[in-house]
């Protein structure tokens, strides 16, 4: 039984040749041990997450073999949106039991399985990834929703293909694996192919480095929405830490303060998306996640991958500043969308 952690993935540029091809899915890593009616969830972290997912504890009962471990995602879909919606996901992870079975009912969660480390008392972790995926599709060949196989293929032209379709339906790029793969946890030996692009942004705040007052930790960007209001939509954060230093220092001219700043406590309570939503953190109780303000005058250029909602999913790259660009000029206009496609399709495919 947990835990045990999930072998991982290390980025590269372009599809490697040859290997097994999977959708990335945008949720919650998860290896999951059933023993009749015991069942346990572990986290990437090695967390136990068995009481956030009731309703996944129940269908891992209902579609699980007696006794297995089982590694993939689990993600919520948004019927409206027909897509993923990591938001909610991360709503799940609340204290309260009863706020935990309120959510279970109105957000249910699904998990999608891409890999299978036991069967009964055979531990498969030594055996090829091609014989490991073959054995998943047997052993949960009459699974029904909310479990599902991820789709797979070997075929670098059909993964390709999907690594622009599925984005539509709120997927994070590609993952492959070599064929005689065997498991090994915490290892990146899995490769991950991700979507890159770059957007200009309003930069409206900072936040001070962990080490102390004296750094830079990231810069908080905003982008213009239709109404012309500066929505907070992520950060850039990845900097030497010389370069931290350097940056506190320069961004002084345009610290302001909150009075006439976009992200003021007023705003959040008329409902904008500010960063003081995110004040306190679910994750980390004690993480400081307040802001300097600064005038929203200076425009940078970021890397990102895709948007969740109107904000970018994960933390942006520094790219360039922008001192060419006018601040008003950063809207989502310049966002590439992606074209929808249908989230059903994609775990038809398995």
């Amino acid at each position: 039984m947990p835990p045990v952690s999930p072998m991982l993935a290390k980025p590269v540029a372009k599809i490697p040749e040859g290997q097994s091809y999977e959708p990335k899915w945008d949720g919650f890593r998860s290896i999951i041990f059933r023993d009749g009616d015991e069942v346990e969830i572990g986290s990437r972290n090695e967390r136990p997450m068995t009481r956030y997912f009731p309703e996944v504890v129940e269908a891992v009962k209902a579609n699980f073999p007696d006794r297995a471990v089982v590694d993939g995602e689990i993600v919520i879909v948004d019927p409206e949106r027909n897509g993923l919606d990591f938001e909610a996901l991360q709503q799940r992870i609340h204290p309260a039991a009863s706020r935990v079975r309120l959510l279970a009912g109105q957000t249910p969660a699904s998990f999608v399985a891409f890999d299978l480390l036991a069967l009964g008392d055979t531990d498969l972790t030594t055996e090829p990834f091609e014989h490991r995926r073959e054995e998943l599709k047997k052993a949960l060949a009459d699974a029904r929703p909310p479990v599902h196989v991820t789709p797979a293929t070997r075929d670098s032209d059909r993964a390709r293909e999907w690594f622009e379709q599925f984005e539509g339906a709120g997927l994070d790029g590609l993952i492959a694996k070599p064929l005689d793969l065997r498991y090994l946890p915490d290892k990146r030996l899995m490769f991950k192919i991700k979507h890159e692009r770059t957007a200009d942004c309003v930069v409206a705040g900072y936040r001070v480095h962990k080490s102390g007052p004296d750094a830079l930790g990231s810069l908080l960007l905003g982008l213009h929405d239709e109404r012309g209001v500066l929505v907070s939509v992520g950060v850039v954060g990845a900097f030497p830490m010389a370069r931290r230093r350097e940056l506190l220092t320069e961004l002084q001219p345009w610290v302001t303060t909150f009075d006439d700043h976009p992200w003021a406590w007023a705003k959040q309570e008329e409902g904008e998306r500010t960063p003081r939503k995110s004040e306190g953190s679910r994750w980390n109780a004690g993480k400081d996640l307040s802001f300097v303000p600064l005038r929203p005058e200076r425009v940078v250029e970021v890397r990102y991958d895709y948007m969740e909602g109107v904000r970018f999913r994960h933390t942006t790259q520094f790219v360039r500043w922008r001192e060419d660009r006018d601040p008003a000029s950063c809207t989502y206009d310049q966002l590439e969308r992606p074209v929808s496609f249908d989230l059903a399709d994609v775990l038809g495919l398995a």
